[in-house]
């Protein structure tokens, strides 16, 4: 007779974790839609082609063509690259050097804390959106700088969230014994306080990395991320977005992959806090 599953197996371990199933299922496709874009579709995304302008979706043309007659399903798949690059790289940079700054703050504590604390609380003071638009704008549009903008901005996040945990780890007894059996600071930062304070940073990165992407199609629709003729989700909205009542399809297309790809980074962001917390109990 087969056992049944007791009321407290955590559903993580029951295999029920479907929002990260879910998540990572539609993040893999999109992924592989960008990288193999050339092979999804015939039509190249920069070509312009004035005798197709603006039309409507057809089997020929699946979400309809834009101002300048270039295919707009070809310049969607293909601005997955842009938009997941600017989230990877949005949360990467920051990820890395959040996780650093707040392994030292929350492990020296003193003044190296006190020092940290205030440069965080000084970046944190200001609005996010505010703040990425007035460096992008000090530096110049473009990606580079747009990247540059977040990993300023965004870091600090990360050390509130790594210090917090460093605080708490760093008084558990496996980090005591190792103090004193002798291993040197760095080794227990990185090799016994680190692989259990990250977790949390991870599961944050998940939804940084939707309002990366996010941010990075609105100031791409300000003109100050990528630049034409790059096809980019939020650039796409801009160059069409007098042709709207006209022509929806050129807005529908760019706009629908914003809201997908951060509704799959949402769906793994709640999937890993599902199993963090299974891994606790």
């Amino acid at each position: 007779m087969a056992l049944t599953q007791s009321r407290s197996t955590p559903a993580w371990r029951a295999g029920g974790n479907w929002s990260l199933r879910i998540g990572l299922a539609g993040f893999a496709l999109i992924l592989l839609a960008a990288i193999f874009a050339p092979f999804v579709t015939a039509f190249d995304p920069t070509a312009i082609s004035l005798t197709n302008a603006l039309q409507a979706p057809s089997w020929g043309h699946l979400m309809g063509t834009d101002h300048l007659g270039r295919d707009v399903f070809t310049r969607v798949v293909f601005a997955a690259r842009v938009d997941l690059q600017i989230g990877a790289i949005g949360v990467a940079l920051p990820l890395i050097i959040g996780t650093v700054v707040g392994l030292f703050a929350g492990y020296y504590g003193g003044w190296v804390d006190a020092v940290i604390g205030r440069v965080v609380d000084v970046v944190i003071a200001f609005p996010f959106l505010v703040l990425v638009i007035a460096i992008v704008a000090m530096l110049g549009p473009g990606l580079i700088n747009l990247y540059i903008a977040l990993t300023v901005v965004s870091w600090v996040l990360y050390t509130r969230i790594i210090r917090a945990e460093t605080i708490a780890l760093k008084k558990r007894e496996y980090v005591l014994a190792a103090r004193n059996l002798g291993f040197g600071h760095l080794r227990i930062m990185f090799r016994h306080i680190l692989p259990n304070a990250i977790a949390p940073a991870l599961v944050f990165a998940m939804s940084d990395f939707a309002l990366d992407v996010q941010v990075g199609a609105t100031l791409s629709f300000f003109g100050l991320g990528a630049q034409p003729p790059t096809a980019e989700w939020g650039l796409m909205i801009a160059e069409s977005r007098s042709m709207m009542l006209a022509a929806p399809w050129v807005v529908v297309g760019p706009g629908a992959a914003i809201v997908v790809v951060s509704l799959v980074v949402s769906l793994i962001g709640d999937g890993l806090a599902d199993l963090v917390r299974g891994l606790d109990e």
